[in-house]
């Protein structure tokens, strides 16, 4: 049943014969219709639309059931009264500039000190002086709002802006002593 082709060429029965008009065509129209070609999809405006009109409503629904959930929480709020306290420059212009001075000296010693890790604890310890001096200064200020100026609250505030002034200078001191004493320990072990 098999045969050879060269046989067959041999035989010679093979005849050329030309394939008929349009018989390409017709191939690839038969072919088509077995597979269609695909088609690109393109989206038209409509489709698009819709995409974003439900992305919006999903965005609004996640938008609203988040927000319900913060309402539910319970919150608390605590009112204080603020009350408008005086200084020592609504008492007179002289207190005012020499509250100034104060304070602007106060505020450039701390502009000046460095903070590092090994002055941690002597700078915290210093800091927690300030503010107590801080809500000491305070409390006096309300006092001169509520009872009036008196001698001795002016006397007082003035006194508490000089404390912390001296409190500063010697934190500046106490730092500079100790970068000496770690200069002069770091010159020993070099020489050693």
């Amino acid at each position: 049943m098999a045969r050879d082709i060269r046989a067959l060429f041999k035989d010679d029965n093979i005849t050329n014969e030309k394939m008929p008009k349009n018989h390409q065509e017709r191939f690839l129209d038969k072919l088509d219709e077995a597979l269609p070609a695909v088609k690109r999809r393109t989206f038209s405006w409509m489709q698009i639309a819709a995409s974003v009109v439900v992305f919006l409503g999903l965005s609004f629904g996640a938008f609203k059931y988040f927000q319900s959930q913060v309402r539910d929480l319970p919150t608390t709020v605590a009112t204080t009264n603020t009350l408008e306290t005086k200084t020592l420059g609504d008492v007179s212009p002289g207190l005012k500039k020499v509250e100034d001075y104060y304070l602007a000296s106060i505020n450039l010693e701390l502009s000046k000190i460095k903070y590092t890790p090994e002055t941690k604890e002597l700078f915290d310890g210093y800091l927690a002086q300030l503010d107590e001096l801080d809500k000491e200064y305070k409390r006096l200020s309300v006092e001169l709002t509520e009872s009036g100026p008196s001698e001795l609250t002016v006397n007082a505030l003035i006194d508490n802006l000089k404390f912390r002034l001296n409190l500063l200078y010697r934190l500046r001191t106490q730092l500079k002593q100790l970068n000496i004493s770690d200069a002069n320990a770091e010159g020993v072990k070099q020489s050693i």
